[in-house]
């Protein structure tokens, strides 16, 4: 499972005095425990490479590498067809990894016998239908719906799967949050939250819970992503400009190697060799 990391920027520095490349990767906070990990081992076969890996979400990942202020992108979901425009025959848009994207409720929700919902009923929940957890066999408390920022990768699989859009409202939403290690802490501290985040985050006090499809109860768990049986599963992806240097571009493919999907397994996502 994944190790609790601070979602700030990691900063990774060649021992050298003067390093002879510096590459700058931005985006995803779910793709960024991968490549920060993958960026420590490089390194030190790399002296000579200085790596800076930050987040802000899939959309600023994207969005730095159209403006060319980043060499590498991460990004959770699919580019939309404008960002696609802007990036044809520019850019080299590689999976190195698959992961679940967790409907997670809180340890007290859990606990109270909420373990399935269906897609209907986390639907209601997110456009304010359904506001209190007695009302799907839960504990007698008001819901405390968890949206993401409309940039982040995880709320665009969401909503795409659940709401039928990816740009969709969550009216019953009263909080916002941005990073994956953001949401994880807002339901770790709550008893009736209920929000999306990846599988690798989830743990004793922020359950994930199944996905009633067509009388199926799919758990978020890499087997279903693997089997393409459960309906929030998406491909981790970077973004590689095809003018980026040897060291970008090998560095991509260290990501791609065995030492970096040995990475993907060990943060919890499912490696794509």
């Amino acid at each position: 499972m994944l190790k609790t990391i601070l979602m700030g920027c990691v900063l990774l520095l060649a021992s050298t005095a003067h390093a002879s490349e510096h590459i700058h990767i931005v985006g995803s906070t779910t793709v960024l425990p991968v490549v920060s990990q993958a960026a420590t081992l490089y390194r030190q076969q790399h002296p000579n490479i200085t790596i800076t890996v930050s987040g802000g979400g899939s959309g600023v990942g994207i969005a730095s590498v159209i403006q060319g202020t980043a060499q590498i992108g991460m990004a959770s979901r699919n580019t939309t067809v404008e960002e696609q425009a802007k990036l044809e025959g520019k850019v080299d848009n590689i999976v190195i990894a698959a992961d679940a994207v967790a409907v997670a409720i809180s340890k007290a929700v859990y606990e109270s016998g909420v373990h399935a919902l269906s897609v209907q009923q986390i639907a209601d929940i997110y456009r304010g239908n359904i506001r209190n957890w007695q009302d799907v066999g839960g504990l007698d408390a008001r819901i405390v719906v968890i949206d993401k920022e409309a940039s982040r990768g995880t709320r665009h699989v969401f909503a795409e799967a659940i709401l039928g859009d990816k740009h969709a409202r969550a009216k019953g939403a009263s909080i916002i949050s941005g990073s994956n290690n953001e949401e994880q802490a807002i339901i770790s501290r709550s008893h009736a939250a209920i929000g999306m985040l990846s599988n690798a985050w989830l743990n004793h006090k922020v359950r994930g819970i199944a996905i009633i499809v067509d009388g199926k109860t799919i758990l978020p768990t890499i087997e279903h992503v693997r089997d393409n049986t459960y309906p929030l599963a998406r491909g981790l992806h970077v973004l590689l400009p095809k003018t980026a240097s040897a060291a970008a571009k090998d560095f991509v493919q260290f990501l791609l190697s065995q030492q970096g999907q040995a990475i993907v397994q060990e943060v919890g996502y499912l490696p794509v060799h």
